[in-house]
């Protein structure tokens, strides 16, 4: 099957949905926005990568204004492509970005996945946003969510069907592993491994890792703090001001290859999300053994069994939050076994060749429909 794909080409999640249609005898236009830096495709058959390289600091600046608009630019290149590739079907992620252009360009079939933040944050922004996101679930033929929470949402603004795909994890990949570790082998490493974005609640975990380390001064308390994003320097500036630099470490971006090498450098894996379409990075923690303490939003709770897998918390709760990791710091055992709950959970409910299979039945469908 020809698909053309509208998504933005360095997201890892991208990344896997390409790894895995490519495996299954798909060919793949990929069509992106974003300056993209010509590696991470590298080798792959059936594959085409187009973008209009614009710059990533000029698309986030958009998520909350209509600087969004920026994406139409595409359209004429999407047409361009349509005409010449004759796809089977389009399937754009994010419903306030690609999923405009999918549903512009005026092609259908049009599969359109939500994402997270372009329908939980973006229709309240304005009446106008609200009447943007309508049009586009409007000329969608099938919307698809990596939630419940989040395909209940979507319906807030369409009456169309919802169908839940999780975003689940390749545990041949993602597993528990013995790991040479940034800090010693006896140091308790909390940490999370996201955007530096406001919407994570990253300082709420550096003020949270303050408060547990004056409550517990006897304990090797280090905080792992993974990734880039626009706040790096406000919670750089954050944990010198709360003294605890010789505690935390910034790694900086890393690739998506990296991820389970992190992800089993931690004992506690923390998201304090305000908003969370799915949590990706959670279930990539509890495939690696790891409890995790994760904050009542979105999808979050729907993936964590709180007191068995981890601990859920108010958003924008340092307190909260300390409390729930001092539970965890304190006994090992407990670690243990929410780590080996999370692992069982991932297992029966987010195994990632049972999710694609879920994904290539939508797509024989969507084709079969067509034929109709």
């Amino acid at each position: 099957m020809k698909i053309l794909l509208l998504s933005d080409p360095n997201s890892a999640h991208t990344y896997k949905w390409v790894n895995a249609l490519l495996a299954n005898g798909c060919r793949i236009v990929l069509f992106g926005v974003s300056h993209y830096n010509g590696k991470l495709y590298d080798g792959m058959q059936n594959l085409e990568v187009v973008t209009l390289g614009i710059e990533e600091k000029v698309l986030r600046s958009g998520e909350a204004n209509l600087s969004k608009l920026a994406y139409l630019k595409a359209l004429p290149k999407i047409k361009q492509i349509i005409r010449e590739f004759k796809p089977d079907f389009v399937h754009a992620h994010s419903a306030s970005s690609y999923g405009l252009l999918g549903a512009l360009s005026g092609f259908h079939p049009f599969v359109l996945s939500i994402w997270g933040l372009d329908i939980f944050t973006f229709p309240r922004i304005s009446f106008l946003h609200k009447k943007l996101i309508q049009y586009v679930l409007g000329k969608a033929d099938y919307l698809l969510s990596t939630s419940k929470v989040m395909a209940d949402e979507t319906k807030l603004y369409t009456s169309k069907s919802v169908a839940v795909t999780p975003f689940g994890i390749d545990m041949s990949i993602f597993k528990p592993t013995k790991v040479k570790r940034i800090f010693g082998d006896d140091d308790i490493v909390i940490g999370t491994i996201k955007t530096l974005e406001a919407n994570y609640g990253i300082d709420y975990l550096i003020k949270a890792f303050k408060i547990l380390r004056e409550r517990n001064k006897e304990l090797p308390l280090r905080l792992l703090i993974v990734g880039r994003g626009t706040q790096e320097n406000e919670l750089k500036q954050l944990a010198r001001e709360l003294n605890l630099n010789g505690s935390v470490v910034f790694t900086g971006a890393i690739d998506y290859c990296q991820v389970p090498e992190y992800q089993n450098m931690l004992d506690i894996s923390v998201t304090l999300s305000h908003f969370e379409g799915f949590g990706v990075s959670t279930i990539e923690a509890c495939a690696c053994g790891k409890p995790v303490v994760v904050t009542n939003v979105g999808g979050l709770a729907e993936i964590v069994e709180d007191n068995k897998t981890g601990f859920i918390v108010p958003p924008a709760d340092a307190e909260a939050t300390a409390d729930s990791l001092e539970k965890l710091v304190q006994s090992k055992e407990l670690r243990e076994r929410f780590g080996g709950n999370g692992l069982n959970l991932v297992r029966q409910k987010y195994y990632w060749d049972d999710n694609v299979r879920t994904m290539m039945g939508i797509y024989k469908k969507v084709i079969e429909d067509k034929k109709k």
